[in-house]
């Protein structure tokens, strides 16, 4: 066999066929996984089956256990007298000498400082209309030679009526109520409250002194603008501290329904007191200006009365 061997390569060296030598080559790398098109029979990887196993099956991924929550200040001020319904009532001296309060300079007969109620709301909103309510109704008035503050807040959309029905108990027909753009906005937003909740409306017939109206006759060009705060900035010489707008009322009542701390619903109960609180210091003031250099609005909240606070 190997003489045959010799004999054929003998011929192809003769015939020049003779092959050369090729050294073998390394194999060649083997590629990279590339990315796959989702196969078209709709099977699923491992990861993703897992997922739905545990979708089905109803399972969660355990997570760290969190710390308690500290207790959500809810404390409100006050008295519930209706489910829902908060009453405070707070008392500060007044100094005053006439029973009877002469309103010519603001273009209205006089009238009887015991039928003055002073009144204010707070509101869910500025707009306006039916979707607009109410929660809470403050009013002042004069009592024994006193001014006394009252407040109304509702803590449940279904104690609005009995708000209503327990303001209506505060007027009288010789009632004369005083604000500030109550008439263009606070008696028709109760007005209409009153109408849905089909009770007579007891606020329609009063004599009604809204101050905005003399003070924009009086100071529109003087000052900056004629809303309360510059009034009583300018007129009264109070300057709020710590004062919630009133802007923020909506979301500090809306809030507190959601389960949310009282604070800032007590900060708006502070808010109104004090804008009663300044609507008898203007009313006095725009009364007789000539001889009035600077009216002393009393403190209302203080140690012989309950502070909307502190609850």
């Amino acid at each position: 066999m190997s003489a045959l061997s010799k004999r054929l390569g003998l011929l192809r060296s003769q015939a020049g066929t003779v092959l050369p030598s090729v050294s073998p080559t390394p194999p060649m790398p083997t590629p990279a996984p590339c990315a796959q098109w989702p196969r078209a029979d709709g099977a699923r990887s491992p990861e993703q089956m897992v997922a739905q196993l545990r979708k089905l099956m109803k399972l969660r991924v355990s997570t760290p256990a969190a710390r308690p929550a500290a207790p959500v200040d809810r404390t409100l001020p006050g008295d519930e007298i209706a489910p829902g319904l908060r009453y405070l009532e707070q008392t500060a001296a007044w100094p005053h000498e006439d029973e009877s309060l002469s309103l010519y300079d603001i273009r209205h007969e006089p009238a009887r400082r015991a039928d003055l109620l002073a009144f204010d709301t707070e509101t869910t909103g500025l707009a306006g209309g039916t979707g607009t309510r109410a929660f809470m109704i403050g009013a002042a008035d004069f009592v024994d030679g006193r001014m006394r503050i009252r407040q109304l807040c509702i803590t449940t959309l279904g104690a609005e009526r009995e708000m209503l029905k327990t303001f209506s108990t505060w007027l009288r027909p010789e009632t004369v109520l005083v604000s500030y753009n109550g008439r263009s906005y606070d008696r028709p937003l109760l007005t209409t409250r009153y109408r849905l909740a089909r009770l007579r409306d007891p606020l329609i017939d009063l004599r009604h002194v809204d101050l905005l109206h003399p003070v924009r006759r009086r100071y529109r060009g003087v000052w900056v603008n004629c809303r309360l705060a510059t009034v009583e900035r300018e007129l009264l010489g109070v300057l709020r501290e710590d004062d919630l707008p009133g802007s923020e009322a909506p979301a500090a009542w809306l809030d507190y329904l959601r389960g949310g701390s009282a604070d800032k619903l007590r900060r708006v109960g502070l808010h109104n007191a004090q804008d009663l609180r300044s609507l008898f210091g203007v009313l006095e003031a725009m009364r007789d200006e000539a001889s009035v250099d600077t009216v002393v609005v009393p403190d209302v909240i203080g140690p012989e009365c309950g502070d909307f606070a502190d609850g």
